[in-house]
């Protein structure tokens, strides 16, 4: 369970942190940049999902199919 707890504050941190900068670098006038560290941090997250997913999966397969 604290695991869980763990990634969702961290998934939650890193979304704070990306807004803040895309802010920062779009009132600069780095809108280019802004978007890149969006889409940076866009993929970390979608990599921290996929990797939550798997140990879910992996879960659920030692449950039902008795592994």
């Amino acid at each position: 369970m604290n695991i869980e707890v763990n990634a969702i504050f961290q998934i939650a941190g890193i979304g704070i942190i990306v807004a803040m900068i895309h802010t920062v670098l779009k009132q600069m006038g780095k809108e280019d940049m802004a978007h890149w560290v969006t889409l940076i941090g866009f993929v970390v997250v979608l990599f921290m999902v996929v990797r939550l997913l798997d140990d879910l999966l992996q879960e659920i397969k030692t449950i039902f199919l008795f592994q």
